[in-house]
């Protein structure tokens, strides 16, 4: 599950911004101030963070310049031009201007963690004896190669990229789909099932597990 650190002053907006990302499955942690965030960001690693910009004691503009290798969405007030291209060109990966709507709040997140995760995908997905070959679409277990079918390789990948945290249906669905359209909701058990059968055929340790009322998970 993917964590999003909320960092916004105005705690009517913030509890809103929560609970929106909870329904949609989220994690979320919290920041009212710049130096509040900060301390959270030397402790957590993050997804993505929403960032307010007229913070108490440090500017989210002066926030910006410190953050590295997390995408930032800026939802602020301010919706001058030069205020979008200063904050953009700081480091900002996206800026809503408030009031925002829900579905838009949802779907600029979804396409910064899509492309978070493309940027890791540069290397081999590594989880306990599984590596992914990213060059090749091909798993190696205990060394041994196992083929796996475009949507297979798909939804592992994504299981793996969420860090053994358990993933809804939907979401898993909605990641899948920039790789593949070969899956829907009634296919997915069929398909998470068939990486199974593969997987013991080397091993008889378990990887996927089903989280009942949510999805699936990488087992710890």
């Amino acid at each position: 599950m993917f964590k999003i650190l909320i960092i916004e002053d105005d705690i009517s907006i913030h509890n809103m911004i929560e609970e929106i990302l909870k329904n949609h499955g989220y994690i979320t942690y919290n920041a009212y101030s710049g130096t509040e965030a900060m301390l959270l960001l030397e402790k957590e690693k993050y997804d993505l963070i929403l960032l307010d910009l007229m913070l108490p004691a440090m500017s989210g503009e002066e926030l910006i310049k410190t953050v590295k290798d997390i995408p930032i969405i800026v939802l602020s007030a301010k919706i001058s031009p030069e205020d979008k291209v200063k904050c953009l060109m700081s480091g900002a990966n996206d800026y809503i201007t408030k009031p925002f709507d829900a579905s838009e709040l949802i779907a600029r997140i979804e396409v910064q963690l899509r492309q978070k995760n493309k940027h890791k995908l540069t290397e081999n997905l590594k989880y306990k004896n599984l590596e992914l070959l990213n060059d090749k679409h091909t798993l190696l277990l205990n060394n041994e190669k196992v083929n796996l079918t475009k949507t297979e390789y798909a939804i592992l990948k994504q299981l793996i990229l969420n860090n053994g945290q358990a993933i809804t249906k939907n979401k898993l669905l909605d990641l899948i789909s920039l790789d593949t359209e070969d899956c829907d909701e009634n296919s997915l058990k069929v398909h998470i099932s068939n990486i199974r059968k593969k997987i013991r055929k080397i091993s008889d340790e378990n990887y996927i597990e089903s989280v009942w009322g949510i999805g699936f998970k990488m087992c710890d």
